[in-house]
């Protein structure tokens, strides 16, 4: 374990550095460089993305299209994020995968699959069959590539934030909801087109049908197969360093199995007069159910991780007894920032809510740290999230010790009598807001 000096250095300065002196960072390397250039390529994909879109819908089934897909919108993102709850990762992420699923790989998708199934009609001259193939092949591949490349991105670029499995299913989840937001805008509004030229009305009409196909059967179709991949990642982010070929080929292995699940089910309405439902129910409901029990069970492993790698800090004085039960607990969590929110107001709340998000992340670094997963920062960002707790601790302690009355088992809580030295990080730890 890392010693940690009477006053931790600034998390964004060096341990032991001076401001100013580190290594030159040239002007491509910096954030705002790295930032403006993304925000600029989202936007220019979203506009080119709202002209594609308006011009194939008009102006008239494009607003009926939007205000129709943005309905089950909220509810996916109000999923994604209970399910990123004991380890929040911070809503630039989300953000950036929302936009990029909703504009670069709607882009990406729409000018790849037009192209691919212009050119095998003209090759086959078979308008037909290059529409099934287009459809149940090509579709797929370009799709998942494209919405897989949002999870490359963050799992590549903000590697502190995508630490499991969880993060990978948030991720991918968001980005295909982004996309399935787009493609929905497309499909209705198309609809809508059509029923204006045929004068159909009401149930009876091609809106209708799209709707309750796209919008009430399958709003989680895009994010269940996309989730695939999420997971393919979230598993490479648990594996060690060392194993480069399973970090390789698990993602890729999620991304495949992430393409045939979206080929079978573009690919079931030429399966018969029933293939639709017969692939709806017998394999979309329950994978649906598998990975919604999967995502839920590991959220449930990661707070158990919360209860066991705390005790430690215990030990050394950073933790009361209580904390580590708390901080594993959702509804104690809960009545935590409720509590800090009735009596100290909402500023007290939100630093109630960055204290336990901050516990989590200790934990989960300890725990990688156990398996050869920490990395070289260790020790730096162990001492970042322990004077973030620091620094937080006579606002959230109150709060905290609230939520263990009222939640915790009526059982002392023992602190097991680790030693001093644990594992092989060193000193013991040392608290400089111990009293």
């Amino acid at each position: 374990m890392a010693t940690f000096p009477p006053n931790p250095p600034h998390p964004g300065h060096p341990a032991g550095g001076v401001p100013g002196h580190g290594p030159r960072v040239r002007w491509w390397q910096r954030n705002w460089v790295r930032y403006g250039a993304l925000i600029a390529l989202l936007t220019l994909s979203g506009l080119v993305i709202l002209a594609l879109v308006r011009q194939q819908t008009g102006t008239e089934g494009f607003l009926v299209g939007l205000g129709l897909a943005v309905l089950p919108v909220p509810l996916l993102l109000a999923a994604f994020r209970w399910l990123d709850r004991v380890d929040p990762g911070p809503w630039r992420n989300l953000l950036f995968s929302f936009a990029w699923g909703a504009c670069a790989a709607a882009l990406i998708a729409i000018v790849a699959n037009s192209f691919a199934t212009r050119w095998i009609a003209t090759t086959t001259a078979d308008p037909t069959s290059a529409d099934t193939l287009g459809a149940t092949v090509i579709a797929p591949i370009v799709e998942e590539s494209a919405k897989a490349a949002a999870v490359l991105l963050v799992f590549l670029f903000r590697r502190r934030d995508f630490t499991g499995i969880v993060d990978g299913v948030v991720i991918a989840g968001v980005t295909a909801t982004g996309f399935a937001f787009t493609e929905n805008i497309l499909y209705l509004g198309t609809a809508f087109g059509t029923d204006q030229l045929t004068g159909d009305r009401g149930f009876t009409s091609v809106t209708a049908a799209t709707f309750f196909v796209r919008i009430v059967m399958s709003p989680f179709a895009h994010p269940l197969f996309t989730v695939l991949t999420g997971i393919g990642f979230g598993i490479a982010a648990l594996s060690p360093d060392r194993q480069h070929i399973r970090r390789v080929l698990v993602p890729l292995t999620g991304l495949l199995l992430a393409m045939g699940m979206h080929a079978i089910w573009n690919g079931s309405s030429t399966f018969g007069q029933y293939g639709f439902f017969e692939v709806y129910g017998v394999f979309m409901v329950p994978m649906f159910g598998l990975l919604t029990w999967l995502a839920v069970w590991t959220r449930q492993r990661e707070l158990r991780t919360v209860r066991e790698e705390l005790p430690v800090y215990v030990y050394a004085g950073w933790l009361p007894p209580s904390e580590p039960f708390v901080l594993g607990s959702m509804k104690a969590r809960r009545l935590a920032r409720e509590y800090a929110r009735h009596h100290l107001g909402r500023p007290a709340a939100r630093s109630v809510a960055q204290y336990e998000a901050y516990a989590t992340s200790l934990a989960f670094l300890r725990h990688r740290a156990a398996r050869g997963r920490a990395g070289a920062d260790f020790a730096v960002r162990e001492r970042e999230l322990l004077h973030e707790l620091g620094l937080r601790r006579e606002v959230a302690r109150p709060a905290l010790d609230y939520a263990a009355r009222r939640t915790a088992p009526p059982v002392p809580v023992v602190v097991p009598p680790w030693p001093p030295v644990y594992g092989s990080y060193g000193t013991p730890l040392y608290n400089p807001y111990r009293s």
